[in-house]
C-alpha cells in the first residue's frame, strides 16, 4: 500500500513538473449597442513582463499566463476602462472574461474626457441601490456552500430569515417580505430558485443555480429599470457565461452535502452548450448529526449558445430541480424535534423554468425576444403525527401547479446623448390547487355544546389568466448629470379592475451627478406594482374566488445617496430609503398583514383576504468595499431600518422582518502557493414574533401539532439577535490540463446560538411513548389534562463542510 501511495505522490509531482498555463478567453463590446469593440486592449495587471493583447475582428480575445490569481484590466479609446477584480485562472479550464465598455461622453462635437467614475454595477437606468458579484466572489464565498441564495445575504440591505428559520435562504430586502423579489437568468424570469420552495413566496433551505455557470450577479434594491415587472423589494439578475469555444472541459465537486458535475465546449464552430446536475447528500449528513429532517434533491441546468450571423444570437437555457422532504426519529428525541416532526409538511416538488432568446443587432442598438415556460408542482402532506400518517388525522393536503406561459419583447437603442428602451410582456398562467388545510378542528364539551367551531378549507381551483405589460424608458447623460425617465403599465383578465392600465400607471424617475472624479450624489423616486401571489388569487370558499377584489399591491420608493470612490478598487456608499406600501392583502381569518408571511415550509396565502393593508420601511445604508489589492479584499455593510405593516386594525406594527440592524463583513486573504482564507460576520437585531394564544393552543395541539398565535398581540415580543462567523480555507493545485481545489467550510464556527421561533407543544413521557398529563390518565382530545410547554429554539450548530473542486 505505501509502494502505491509513494507512486501516486510521484506521478503528481512528474504532472506538476510540466509547464503550467492557464488559458482566458472572452469579448468585449459596446454597453449600449452590444456590438463587438476591435482592438480592445486586455492586459493582466502587475504582471512582468506585462502580458497582454488585444481583441481581433471578431471582438474576441485569448491570453495565456501562469495560473493565479488576476485583475484583467480592458481599454479603449473614447470609452471607460473596465477592471475585473480577483479572475483566477488554473489550468484545468479555459477561463472566460467578458467586458461591456462605456463611452466617454461627447458634448456639442466635441470629445471631453467625463471626470464621473462610477461603480461598476450601476447603470444610467439604476444609478444607486445596485450590487455586482463575480463568480469567485460566489464560490470564495465562506459559509456560503457555493449557494448564490446565501451568499447574497451578506450584502448591504439584505437580511434572512433570522428569526424563524436561519437555516433558509428567505431574501429580505429593506424590511420588505420574500416575495417581494424577482429573479431573471439571462433576461428570463424564473420564480424559483431554491429547493423546497414556499410556494407563495422564494425561500428555501438551499440554492438552484449552479455557480460554474454564472458570469456575474447583479442585485437592484430599488430605481428598478422599468422592463422588470411585478416586483417591490429588488431585482436580482444571474448573467450566465458561455460554454467555451475551444474544447470539452468540465469540472466535479464534492462535498459532504452534494455532488455535482458540469461540462461545457463546442458543439460546432457557431454553438456551445454548458450542462450540469447535482446530487444532494443533505439528508445523510442531518442523519449523522441526529436531526430529524431529511431533505433529498436533485437539479439540472444548461445552456445552448448559437451563433446565427455577425448580429444574430439565439439561446436555451434550462433549470430543473426535484425535491423530496421526510422526517426521521433522531436517535435522542427530544421536545423540540418531535415538534419539528408534528409541525412540517412532507414534500414533494418538481420545478423547472426553460425559454429561448433571440438577440439581434440593429443600428445604434439591439432587440431581444424570449419565450419561456416556468412550472412548479407541489404536493404536501400533514397529519397529526408526522412519524404515523394515518388519513383520518389528515390536516393539510396541497396537490398545486402553477405555470406561466411567458413572451417578452425589447428593443434598446442609442441616439447621440439619450438611451432608449421600450417592450412588451404577455404571459398565460394556468394554476390548480386541490387544498384541505385543517386550521382548527370543532370540539365539544360533554353536552355536546360546541366549545370551538371547525375552520376547514376544502377545495378545488382551477384559474387561467392572461397577463400583459408595456414599459418605456429614456435616459440621457450630460456631461457630469444622468437622468433617467421611466413608465411601465400592466394588465390582467382575473381581478376586478385587473383590465384597467391605469391603475397600475408605474412611474419611476433617477438622477446621478458627479460632483468630482471621486464624489457621486444619486437619487431616484419610483412607484412599483406587484400581482398577489396565485395561491391568494386561487383561494375558494363555498365555491366562489372570495379574492377576486384584491388590488395591485403598491409600493413608492424614494432613496437618495452619496458615492465616494478614493480608488479604483475601493468605493463607499450611504443611501437612505423609505418605501411605502398600499394595498397590501391582510388575511380576513387572523387579521394580519400577508407581509408577514412566507418562510415556513410549504404553501402561503390560501385564505381570504383584504387589499386593506398598508406598510412602511425605512432607514440608512453604509457599505465599503475593496477589491483584490496585493493579497487582500473585503467588505463592509451596516443597516440601520425599520419595517412597519398594518393589520386588520389598521394599526403599525412592526414586520417580521423588523431587525433594525444589519451588519455583515467578509474578509479574504491569498497567500503563497495558492492557499487562500475568508472570513465572514453576520450580525441581524433582534426579529419580532408573535406571542402563543395558551389557550387556543391548548385546545388546537392535538388537531394539529402546532400552536395557535395570539394575533392581538402580533409582534409584540422579540427574539435574541442573531449572529454567526464562518470561515472558509482553500489549497489550489495546478497541472497540466487538470487543477484541484480542496476546501474547507465551516459555517457558525464559534457555536452562536441562532434564534429560532418559539414552539409549543405537550410534554412527553420520558420513553417518548406518549404525552405526561395532569391525572395521569389518558390524554383529552381538547388537551385540558395535558401539561403545555413553549420551547424557545436556540439551538446552535457548528456545521463543517470539507470537499474539493476537479476540473478538467
Amino acid at each position: 500500500m505505501q509502494k502505491v501511495c509513494a507512486a501516486i505522490f510521484s506521478s503528481f509531482l512528474m504532472i506538476q513538473a510540466f509547464a503550467q498555463q492557464a488559458i482566458v478567453i472572452g469579448s468585449a463590446k459596446d454597453k449600449s449597442s452590444q456590438e463587438q469593440l476591435i482592438g480592445v486592449t486586455i492586459i493582466l495587471e502587475n504582471t512582468s513582463p506585462l502580458i497582454g493583447t488585444t481583441t481581433g475582428p471578431d471582438g474576441n480575445y485569448k491570453l495565456v499566463a501562469e495560473p493565479g490569481s488576476y485583475n484583467i484590466i480592458a481599454t479603449y479609446v473614447g470609452y471607460r476602462s473596465q477592471t475585473r477584480y480577483n479572475v483566477v485562472l488554473t489550468s484545468g479550464n479555459i477561463n472566460s472574461v467578458n467586458f461591456e465598455l462605456e463611452e466617454e461622453t461627447a458634448i456639442l462635437g466635441e470629445v471631453v474626457v467625463e471626470a464621473k467614475r462610477t461603480a461598476e454595477a450601476a447603470t444610467i437606468e439604476t444609478p444607486l441601490s445596485i450590487q455586482k458579484l463575480t463568480t469567485e466572489e460566489i464560490r470564495s464565498n465562506p459559509g456560503g456552500n457555493f449557494d448564490i441564495s446565501r451568499v447574497i445575504q451578506a450584502l448591504p440591505g439584505v437580511g434572512g430569515a433570522t428569526g424563524t428559520a436561519s437555516f433558509r435562504n428567505d431574501i429580505i430586502i429593506r424590511g420588505g417580505a420574500p416575495n417581494e423579489n424577482v429573479y431573471y437568468l439571462d433576461g428570463i424570469e424564473i420564480p424559483v430558485i431554491n429547493h423546497f420552495s414556499t410556494q407563495g413566496s422564494a425561500g428555501g433551505p438551499q440554492g438552484i443555480l449552479n455557480v460554474s455557470f454564472i458570469e456575474d450577479v447583479t442585485l437592484s434594491t430599488s430605481a428598478f429599470d422599468a422592463r422588470y415587472d411585478n416586483t417591490l423589494s429588488s431585482v436580482l439578475q444571474f448573467k450566465q457565461r458561455n460554454g467555451n469555444s475551444e474544447r470539452l472541459q468540465g469540472n466535479v465537486r464534492l462535498s459532504a452535502t452534494e455532488l455535482a458535475a458540469t461540462f461545457d465546449g463546442p458543439i460546432n464552430s457557431k454553438t456551445t452548450f454548458l450542462a450540469s446536475a447535482r446530487r444532494s447528500y443533505l439528508q445523510l449528513l442531518f442523519k449523522l448529526i441526529d436531526l430529524p429532517i431529511r431533505p433529498n434533491y436533485w437539479d439540472f441546468q444548461y445552456k445552448v449558445n448559437h451563433k446565427i450571423d455577425s448580429k444574430t444570437t439565439l439561446s436555451f437555457i434550462g433549470v430543473g430541480a426535484i425535491d423530496r422532504f421526510s422526517f426521521e426519529i433522531p436517535k435522542n428525541s427530544t421536545p423540540e424535534s418531535i415538534y419539528i416532526i408534528r409541525s412540517n409538511p412532507l414534500i414533494e416538488q418538481n420545478s423547472y423554468t426553460a425559454g429561448v432568446s433571440l438577440r439581434r443587432l440593429i443600428n445604434n442598438g439591439f432587440w431581444n425576444l424570449a419565450i419561456s415556460r416556468n412550472s412548479l408542482d407541489n404536493n404536501l402532506d400533514k397529519f397529526e403525527d408526522g412519524t404515523r400518517p394515518v388519513e383520518s388525522e389528515r390536516t393539510l393536503r396541497v396537490r398545486s401547479i402553477e405555470a406561466e406561459n411567458k413572451l417578452r419583447f425589447d428593443l434598446n437603442k442609442t441616439f447621440e446623448l439619450f438611451k432608449f428602451s421600450a417592450g412588451a410582456t404577455a404571459q398565460y398562467v394556468q394554476f390548480s390547487n386541490n387544498n384541505l388545510s385543517v386550521i382548527q378542528k370543532e370540539l365539544t364539551d360533554q353536552d355536546g355544546s360546541v366549545v370551538q367551531p371547525a375552520v376547514i378549507y376544502n377545495y378545488q381551483s382551477n384559474l387561467n389568466i392572461l397577463k400583459g405589460g408595456v414599459f418605456a424608458q429614456v435616459s440621457k447623460k450630460i456631461g457630469s448629470l444622468s437622468s433617467t425617465v421611466g413608465v411601465r403599465s400592466d394588465i390582467n383578465s382575473f381581478t376586478s379592475g385587473g383590465t384597467n392600465p391605469l391603475k397600475t400607471i408605474s412611474p419611476r424617475i433617477g438622477f446621478s451627478y458627479a460632483v468630482s472624479q471621486k464624489w457621486n450624489l444619486n437619487a431616484s423616486v419610483g412607484k412599483y406594482y406587484k400581482m398577489p401571489v396565485y395561491t391568494t388569487l386561487g383561494f375558494k370558499d363555498q365555491g366562489t374566488f372570495v379574492n377576486k377584489n384584491t388590488a395591485y399591491i403598491g409600493s413608492t420608493h424614494a432613496v437618495a445617496g452619496i458615492e465616494f470612490l478614493p480608488e479604483s478598487n475601493l468605493r463607499f456608499t450611504l443611501e437612505g430609503f423609505y418605501k411605502k406600501y398600499d394595498n397590501y392583502p391582510v388575511s380576513t381569518r387572523d387579521g394580519i398583514s400577508l407581509a408577514n408571511s412566507g418562510v415556513s415550509f410549504g404553501q402561503i396565502g390560501s385564505e381570504p383576504v383584504s387589499s386593506s393593508g398598508r406598510g412602511r420601511a425605512y432607514g440608512l445604508e453604509l457599505f465599503a468595499q475593496r477589491k483584490l489589492t496585493a493579497s487582500t479584499f473585503f467588505t463592509l455593510s451596516y443597516t440601520l431600518f425599520k419595517s412597519e405593516f398594518t393589520g386588520k386594525d389598521g394599526i403599525y406594527r412592526p414586520s417580521s422582518w423588523d431587525n433594525n440592524n444589519l451588519v455583515s463583513a467578509i474578509f479574504g486573504k491569498k497567500f503563497r502557493k495558492n492557499w487562500e482564507l475568508g472570513a465572514k460576520f453576520r450580525f441581524a437585531g433582534p426579529s419580532p414574533y408573535t406571542p402563543f394564544d395558551l389557550y387556543a393552543s391548548q385546545l388546537n395541539y392535538l388537531a394539529t401539532g402546532s400552536g395557535v398565535l395570539d394575533y392581538s398581540m402580533a409582534n409584540s415580543e422579540r427574539l435574541n439577535s442573531f449572529k454567526q462567523i464562518d470561515v472558509r480555507l482553500d489549497k489550489k493545485w495546478n497541472f497540466e490540463r487538470v487543477a484541484i481545489d480542496v476546501f474547507i467550510d465551516i459555517q457558525n464556527l464559534t457555536n452562536f446560538k441562532t434564534p429560532g421561533s418559539l414552539q409549543y407543544t405537550f410534554k412527553r413521557n420520558s420513553d417518548n411513548s406518549g404525552f405526561e398529563t395532569t391525572d395521569g390518565q389518558a390524554i383529552n382530545q381538547d388537551g385540558s389534562n395535558a401539561v403545555p410547554q413553549v420551547i424557545k429554539d436556540t439551538a446552535g450548530t457548528i456545521l463543517p463542510t470539507v470537499g474539493f473542486v476537479v476540473e478538467f
